[in-house]
């Protein structure tokens, strides 16, 4: 049942945060948040499309506009746009390698939700583009992009290589891009690294195929009941991450086997919470090693302390896409407590915050995080057709 209250706050401020230029990632300016940002205004304008809000759509076609408008000439997408006077960034010490792979799941998933093929037509070059760059950042052509650190969305936290998430990410845009264009090119790159995925990122699957050999050893101490992070050539991570974990079920990444050790993972991680779950875990603590890494990886203030932010936070965009991944495999009562949390989350001081603490619940981000609010709409909708027919085989 539907938290009529709590969705219509989240759609208030999805109108709240539109603009000429699309949407801003939150309301009010503080560390360049009220920009139109790749990742943050695709995620928006997807839980737009959702709600059938005729205006929101529109806002939604705009902020694909903007981010198409501001693709480098190299292919690379922006990281973020200013509504005031067109300046673009591109990424801080590090570009962000997520951007590509978000821009063309916005602009396939505006086409295949509302049938207008007219900005898919607009920018079928740059999305070429988009897929070059991509396959450029694998660097040997082995079906894996390699992502440096501060590389995406978790851009102060320790982890860089070959990030499940991120190339999760990539095969959406594939697919949904063939979905729309019927590229078998496309197609059969989605399959190269589908199979790739599946042989290195679950560690009893097949030794023999596996990336490189170093693998072999390092996934001695890999988990057993969730997908691997990611790995480079001197270790694997061994934290959970969500991300990749919900985006592995929505893509059907696994087969029932593992899907059914992974929801069992996730419960017994909610048992431990009671509220939602961290994008990563456990926390770094300060004797641990990682936080060598770590504690200097920040470019206004360090934000990571045990708990806080990356490292252990709690964040309602991320669980939106938990709950749709949970819907997707019949876990609706599970998904429903996820979307309850989420609106408790959102409704806290400071509302529709990016994080909560991973400990105490409190707020420990930027207020009135328009992704906030798509984490509770794409929650709610988690049952609806089109965001099945965005992750359709």
């Amino acid at each position: 049942m539907v938290d009529q209250i709590a969705y219509n706050n989240a759609v208030s401020l999805l109108h709240k945060a539109s603009t000429p230029f699309g949407f801003v990632a939150a309301l009010h300016e503080q560390d360049n948040y009220k920009r139109v940002w790749t990742r943050d205004g695709v995620i928006t304008a997807i839980a737009a499309m959702l709600t059938g809000d005729e205006k929101l759509i529109e806002t939604a076609a705009l902020t694909i506009q903007t981010l198409f408008n501001h693709q480098h000439s190299n292919g690379f997408m922006p990281s973020n746009v200013s509504p005031l006077d067109g300046s673009v960034s591109y990424g801080g010490t590090a570009g962000r390698a997520d951007n590509p792979a978000w821009a063309i799941i916005g602009l396939c998933a505006f086409t295949t939700c509302t049938g207008d093929d007219s900005l898919y037509g607009r920018y079928e070059n740059e999305i070429d583009k988009c897929f070059r760059v991509m396959e450029a950042w694998e660097f040997n052509g082995k079906h894996l992009m390699y992502v440096p650190q501060s590389g995406d969305w978790a851009d102060e936290y320790i982890q860089h290589g070959y990030l499940l998430f991120d190339q999760l990410l990539r095969l959406w845009a594939l697919k949904l891009a063939t979905a729309v264009s019927g590229n078998k090119k496309w197609a059969d790159k989605s399959e190269q690294i589908t199979s790739s995925l599946r042989t290195n990122y679950w560690k009893n699957n097949g030794a023999a195929n596996r990336y490189s050999a170093n693998l072999t050893h390092q996934l001695k101490d890999g988990p057993d009941d969730f997908w691997l992070m990611g790995f480079n050539p001197s270790r694997i991570y061994s934290y959970f991450d969500l991300q990749a974990n919900a985006f592995s079920m929505l893509l059907n990444l696994g087969k029932s086997g593992q899907n059914k050790t992974l929801i069992g993972h996730l419960q017994q991680l909610y048992g431990q919470k009671d509220f939602l779950l961290p994008s990563f875990y456990p926390s770094i603590q300060k004797a641990n090693t990682d936080m060598n890494e770590l504690k200097d990886n920040y470019a206004y203030q360090f934000r990571n302390q045990p708990g806080q932010f990356h490292n252990g936070g709690l964040w309602p965009v991320w669980n939106g896409w938990l709950a749709a991944a949970l819907a997707k495999h019949e876990e609706i009562e599970f998904a429903h407590k996820i979307t309850l949390n989420i609106h408790a989350a959102n409704a806290k001081e400071t509302m529709f915050n990016e994080c909560l603490h991973g400990v105490s619940q409190e707020p420990c981000g930027v207020a009135y995080c328009t992704w906030s609010a798509a984490g509770a709409i794409i929650a709610e909708q988690a049952t609806n057709k089109l965001l099945k027919t965005l992750f359709a085989d």
